[in-house]
């Protein structure tokens, strides 16, 4: 038994539409290329105390950043609270940067830098984490975020 003409043409134009898909997504990049980095940091704090949560309950002495991929951003929400008794300015810094050079691909931010907390007050403060979308030659890195409290 032979099939109609009609759908022999339309089998066709499927295939063909199809392999013209299948070659868009292949020229694309689409079916290639993944970059994961496992990442991770230890918080140390200096006249301040850093917490989870707003009650102040469970300290933060590692942020485990999970999987990101090249182009990848992640924020995470920490609380921090002046254990001082005079108003203090807050600076964050990172370092230690294992390799050294994931530095040049990653950058660690906060969006407190240089405000004032007072005494015993509690403020939510939201950490960034950007992998470079160039980034090579990583595939895990660790390094220290340091949080002090100046007068």
């Amino acid at each position: 038994m032979q099939m109609p003409n009609k759908e022999i043409s339309l089998l066709i134009i499927l295939i063909l539409a199809s392999m013209t898909v299948a070659a868009t997504f292949l020229a694309s990049g689409v079916l290639f290329g993944s970059n994961t980095i496992f990442n991770e940091g230890n918080v140390n704090a200096i006249g301040v105390g850093i917490y989870w949560e707003d009650g102040c309950i469970n300290n933060v002495s590692k942020i485990d950043w999970g999987y990101l991929a090249a182009g990848a951003t992640h924020n995470v929400t920490i609380y921090i609270r002046n254990e001082g008794n005079v108003p203090m300015t807050m600076n964050m810094t990172s370092e230690e940067w294992n390799p050294s050079h994931a530095s040049t691909y990653i950058t660690v931010i906060w969006d407190y830098e240089g405000h004032v907390v007072d005494p015993y007050s509690v403020t939510e403060v939201v950490i960034t984490l950007s992998v470079s979308q160039n980034v090579t030659n990583i595939t895990s890195y660790s390094f220290d975020i340091t949080i002090v409290g100046s007068q």
